[in-house]
């Protein structure tokens, strides 16, 4: 007897929709086709969409050290409700996660707490080098984070010889934030205390694309892996484009979705992030590069902060927005707006993760596979509201807006956690293995 049935809906296999059943016993997808067989549990599909599990690659949870704002269990439930079943998190905590102490205290806080299953970044510093060698089969660890230019937290790798360490020692994906730390100091003289406007203005192109070079000419160089972060420049695009194969790079939906200066003009603070939301000729590129298949992964950057604290005077008010719960409605409602095939979206949030950083039974419907998948309504109308959101932060860019096409259900390792907005069961997510 099968633990659970996902009957009549379109499922998601070999890159189209199929009206195939789906069988599940012990957490794994046993049968596809027309099942016969008896279950315990039966989930009608009818005029839904069945995907693989959607994948966040990349999300701030905040713990430890600033588990007011976000913890790995508030983080995993907006993270359900948005219909994502794992996500990469990332280590510039307090204390950072730079050392396998510190990597095994967040697999231990994690354990029983999250809803979602998990992978999480090592932290790179300029003096942990040597650690990053021998991380291949350290359980759990989707990657390495490189920060080069500053952000939240302080874990930064600014001076060239320090980054050539992380990437000739590095053992996994490296994954970067990729901002000029030379010219962020040289342009500070062009922040407008008070102005928010003024962002995107002292962390210009050039930062991004001065650093996205230098990136790329040293992984090429040591033949690594490198994975660009959150790109947010016409200029990165098209250099991008012309460097492919082990360069891989992320757009995140709030840059698919908002240009300056109207961003600003609407949300003040609230629109800030790093590297910021650009004017629309940039936005227009992403959007060239997305159709093309050009980016490689859509990570929603969850970056939650206290409103009080994005409130503050800009400069004093802290980059980033939570997203974790958004991503998919805000992509569902681009693929109905036309913007993207669903096929993209998958490749985007489902197989291209689960290749790149090589994860191991997830990204796709097949059998032996884990029994994870994102059931959605693609006609389903929502609205995303402050007090809708999971996240302690409690706050979203998107307050207020409607999205055509929502996730219904969220279903990891057979079970149930998500139906229509509302959590069920435990927390049982699991780390995921590369």
């Amino acid at each position: 007897m099968l633990d659970l049935i996902i009957k009549n809906g379109q499922s998601y296999i070999d890159k189209e929709l199929k009206k195939h059943d789906i069988g599940i016993k012990d957490g794994k997808i046993i049968n596809i086709g027309k099942i016969t067989k008896e279950s315990k549990n039966t989930i009608n599909a009818d005029g839904l969409i069945v995907l693989p599990g959607c994948i966040d690659t990349q999300t701030h949870f905040r713990e430890p050290g600033s588990t007011e704002t976000e913890d790995l269990h508030s983080g995993s439930r907006a993270a359900i409700v948005g219909g994502i079943t794992s996500v990469f998190e990332m280590p510039n905590t307090n204390p950072p996660t730079s050392n396998k102490i510190e990597f095994q205290r967040k697999l231990d806080l994690a354990k029983n707490r999250m809803y979602c299953n998990y992978g999480f970044y090592f932290g790179a510093t300029a003096d942990n080098a040597k650690d990053l060698g021998d991380l291949k089969d350290l359980e759990g660890c989707c990657g390495i984070k490189l920060f080069v230019g500053s952000s939240t937290g302080n874990l930064l790798v600014a001076h060239e010889n320090d980054i050539e360490q992380v990437f000739k020692n590095s053992s996994k994906v490296v994954a970067v934030h990729s901002e000029d730390e030379e010219i962020l100091n040289l342009r500070k003289k062009l922040i407008i205390e008070g102005d928010v406007h003024s962002h995107p203005l002292w962390r210009n192109e050039e930062c991004a694309i001065s650093s996205t070079r230098r990136i790329v000419r040293i992984a090429e160089k040591y033949k690594k892996k490198a994975h660009i972060l959150h790109v947010t420049s016409k200029q990165e695009i098209n250099f991008l484009s012309q460097h492919r194969g082990n360069i891989t790079f992320e757009i995140t939906p709030q840059h698919l979705t908002m240009f300056a200066p109207d961003c600003y003009d609407k949300l003040g603070t609230y629109a800030q992030m790093n590297p910021p939301i650009r004017d629309k000729s940039h936005y227009d590129r992403l959007w060239y590069a997305v159709k093309n298949n050009l980016n490689d992964t859509i990570g929603s950057d969850h970056a939650p902060h206290l409103k009080e604290n994005k409130e503050k005077v800009y400069p004093k008010s802290p980059s980033g927005m939570p997203g974790v719960q958004t991503l998919m409605p805000v992509m569902l409602n681009h693929i109905n707006e036309g913007k993207l095939s669903l096929q993209q979206l998958m490749n985007f949030v489902c197989e291209n993760p689960a290749k790149i950083f090589g994860i191991k039974n997830k990204g796709f419907i097949k059998e032996g596979f884990d029994a994870d998948f994102t059931v959605v309504d693609m006609n389903k109308i929502i609205k995303i509201t402050n007090e809708s959101i999971e996240s302690k932060c409690k706050w979203s860019p998107f307050d207020g807006l409607e999205f055509k096409g929502t996730p219904v259900l969220t279903i990891i390792a057979g079970q149930i956690k998500m139906r229509n907005g509302k959590i069920l069961g435990q927390p049982e997510g699991k780390p995921l293995v590369f």
